[in-house]
């Protein structure tokens, strides 16, 4: 998810989702719920860098020195990391990171360039978790079967997870998410007054659609089918 800056909207999603959670009882049990949040960290923070890194490294490489300029053609976290996305993700299952800037009159053929700028993000995040579901297969059985091992393979299957939500959340055709700027380019009003005009909006739309729960009814299903297609045709 990209974002231009912290909207009072983002923070009525998070308090909204946190309150849905405490009223589920996901609090009920500190310690267990501690330790799984620990063990969620390297997923979450793994996720939104690559993601953007992805956003980054493609943009500089059509032409733009924007993200050079600004630090982010890095897998460092700390160029990516937005702290209230971070929070987002970590409590609340969805986040985002630092918006990567870009400029798009340094491209040579803007609408391509932009299109691919916009699905770089989930196609890393898809990497991510092809090459972490391989490590997975390769790690199957040679992991001890102990308290350490057993948090190792947790965290290995939590960046896959992770990075599959981050993916399909990102590819949802709602502004400010990376699928409306694909659906955009594809249709070819991604620089027009209709664009913008939806664009105002996006923060209200994507809080509805999370609120009245159309975001976990794309979601789950599809996290689920890429999750197992990965553990059968890879991991296992």
């Amino acid at each position: 998810m990209r974002r231009n800056n912290i909207d009072i909207t983002m923070v009525i999603i998070i308090l909204v989702l946190a309150a849905s959670s405490l009223r589920s009882g996901a609090f009920s049990d500190p310690k267990e719920w501690l330790l799984d949040k620990i063990l969620l960290i390297p997923a979450v923070i793994i996720g939104l860098s690559f993601h953007e890194f992805g956003h980054a490294a493609v943009a500089y490489r059509l032409g733009d020195g924007t993200p050079k300029a600004q630090g982010r053609v890095t897998l460092n976290p700390l160029a990516h990391i937005d702290w209230m996305g971070l929070a987002a993700l970590f409590f609340c299952g969805f986040g985002w990171g630092k918006p990567v800037q870009i400029n798009p009159y340094n491209f040579k053929h803007r609408r391509r360039d932009e299109f691919l700028v916009a699905l770089a993000g989930v196609v890393m995040n898809l990497l991510t978790a092809v090459v972490f579901a391989v490590i997975a297969h390769f790690l199957m059985g040679v992991i001890p079967n102990t308290t350490m091992g057993e948090g190792i393979w947790t965290m290995i299957m939590y960046i896959i997870q992770i990075n599959l939500v981050l993916m399909i959340f990102n590819l949802i055709p709602c502004p400010p998410l990376d699928g409306f700027n694909i659906l955009a380019e594809i249709f070819g009003f991604g620089n027009t007054e209709t664009y913008w005009r939806i664009y105002q909006y996006g923060n209200w739309i994507l809080v509805a659609i999370i609120i009245f729960g159309i975001t976990d009814r794309i979601i789950g299903p599809c996290v689920s089918f890429l999750f197992n297609f990965l553990w059968q045709n890879i991991i296992f």
